[in-house]
């Protein structure tokens, strides 16, 4: 572009740089300048380069050079400015200082003319592709944050499929195999195919990433042709339900639009791949998408090993926590119990109920071991166990909490635990609880009444004195509820008044220990980050108990 107000200059520019090979669009003043701008902007490209001259009738070159520069539509435009005045180096510095490249004195050769334009553009486009590349980078460090940030692997290929997407301009996917030969699929919702994938595309993508990573570990990427890729993760290719016969797919080139670029990485060669996948054409992102697959194989690897660690704990939850339709028949008392896991973003704990028949009552206890891995579930059972065979020689409530602190004292000093036991005798309603670091027991009336039993102490593990425990009495009528804290306790609420919400709601809830139980999980046990665990007690009539 040159914008000039007389005549003759412009023609004379003009003449100049097309034969230098360039197209030439004139201005004859600032406005007209601008206007053409705007229009080619709204067509989709801007000149290479705009000659300015400084004196125009509008505004002044340098006012026009500011303009442009503090548009971001306009900011890239390289500008030269040029007059046919003799000006000084103080004209020149106004005209970088404005934001110019280049000041240039016409009359000037033909061969300095395009040799400064050719300088200019070459510029713009070399700090153009510094930008589209610092641009690059923060997209994908933003990506890999986003990632590293998943909770589970459903987060994870979700998360990854969508960063996939944002490098790359394309519809994308990303899948990640588990231990046991699962995949685990997540799509992008760019310009998503009408056709979804079914269970052959993938197993045929399963059985692609297993034949392309064989023998390799670190980052591997490649072009898969059409035949070879399933429809529907990436809107490209054919499916073929086998690719055992494939030597080298990189070496077969796709045809037009189809095919796949992947990405595939994993960290060591016993550990199973991931794959991020994007249309073919977007193979000038292959680095960044590599890259990605990379940090989204590492963060596979930690998430697969939690999973595997919180199965195995909540196996042995569910192996050493008696199922509700296992209770032990207690003379004289009914229990209901439930148990209610973590969300799968969340860590296992080692929460814990009891219900045990003993010479003097009935004794329930819940507990919960602090910290959040597979020793919490393990040191749970211990203490679960240690209970059930202490409780046969002494059930008092008060000396069973000395020795279970005891207990994890010696064989693990680093552990501590809270746990909340009552011992009830079911024909005259007397309770003796014993509380250690627990949420105390609520007795919940049928007429709308509930009150926390005002028993404390502290954990277990820390070899503190103890208080003796504390007596309540429980009418027929009434339900004892015990909890652990994973039902109530939220971050950045006041423990004491998740507490009253508890106990406000306990009084409100229907008659009967079931629906107890679940009005209270429906309140509060939704997407908990710690583990749910519940035990409720009411006292039966003794016609009852001769009848059962």
């Amino acid at each position: 572009m040159v914008v000039d107000d007389v005549p003759a200059n412009r023609y004379a520019l003009g003449a100049v740089l097309r034969r230098a090979g360039h197209r030439v669009v004139l201005a004859a003043s600032a406005g007209e300048a601008l206007i053409e701008l705007d229009v080619r902007l709204r067509a989709g490209g801007l000149p290479d380069v705009a000659l300015v001259d400084v004196g125009l009738p509008d505004m002044s070159g340098y006012d026009l050079c500011r303009r442009l520069k503090e548009s971001p539509t306009t900011a890239a435009l390289p500008v030269v400015h040029f007059s046919a005045a003799a000006h000084g180096s103080v004209d020149r510095c106004r005209g970088l200082d404005a934001g110019g490249e280049a000041y240039l004195t016409v009359p000037a050769e033909p061969e300095e003319i395009a040799a400064v334009v050719r300088a200019a553009a070459r510029g713009a486009r070399h700090r153009s592709d510094v930008q589209t590349r610092a641009g690059r980078l923060s997209r994908l460090a933003e990506a890999v944050l986003d990632v590293q940030s998943a909770g589970c692997v459903r987060e994870l290929v979700d998360a990854a499929a969508a960063d996939a997407a944002g490098l790359s301009g394309a519809p994308a996917a990303a899948f990640v195999l588990g231990e046991e030969g699962e995949i685990h699929c997540g799509r992008s919702h760019r310009r998503l195919p009408a056709v979804l994938p079914g269970p052959d595309a993938l197993e045929s993508v399963a059985r692609l990433m297993w034949r392309l990573m064989s023998g390799r570990s670190g980052v591997h990427t490649t072009t898969v042709p059409g035949p070879l890729w399933p429809t529907g993760f990436v809107g490209t290719a054919r499916h073929v339900a086998d690719v055992a016969d494939v030597a080298d797919t990189a070496a077969v080139l796709p045809g037009p639009g189809e095919g796949a670029l992947l990405a595939l990485a994993r960290t060591r060669e016993d550990l199973a791949p991931v794959c991020l996948a994007t249309a073919a054409y977007a193979e000038d992102c292959a680095a960044d998408l590599g890259r990605l697959a990379h940090a989204t194989a590492r963060v596979a690897e930690r998430l697969l090993m939690y999973e595997k660690e919180r199965h195995i704990a909540l196996t042995l939850q569910h192996s050493f926590l008696p199922r509700p339709s296992a209770l032990p028949h207690l003379s004289g008392a009914e229990i209901v119990v439930r148990y209610e896991p973590a969300s799968r973003q969340a860590e296992i704990g080692g929460d814990f109920y009891a219900a045990l028949s003993t010479s003097v009552g009935v004794l329930t206890g819940i507990g919960d071991v602090v910290g959040h891995s597979l020793e919490a579930a393990t040191v749970m059972v211990e203490l679960r166990h240690a209970l059930r065979a202490y409780c046969i020689e002494d059930p008092d409530p008060g000396r069973l909490a000395a020795r279970l602190d005891r207990m994890l004292q010696h064989h693990h000093p680093d552990v501590t635990a809270t746990m909340c036991l009552a011992l009830v005798d079911p024909p005259s309603g007397r309770a003796r609880v014993a509380n250690a670091g627990h949420i105390p027991p609520i007795v919940v009336g049928d007429a709308g009444t509930a009150e926390y039993v005002r028993a404390s102490g502290p954990l277990l593990g820390l070899g503190l004195d103890r208080p003796p425990p504390v007596e309540a009495r429980l009418a027929r009528t009434d339900r004892l509820l015990m909890v652990t804290d994973g039902l109530i306790e939220t971050r950045g609420t006041d423990l004491a008044v998740s507490m009253e919400h508890l106990r406000v709601a306990a009084a409100a809830a229907p008659p009967g220990l079931t629906a107890l139980c679940d009005t209270l999980l429906e309140c509060f046990g939704r997407e908990r980050e710690d583990d749910i665990a519940l035990l409720a007690l009411r006292l039966t009539a003794a016609e009852a108990d001769t009848e059962q």
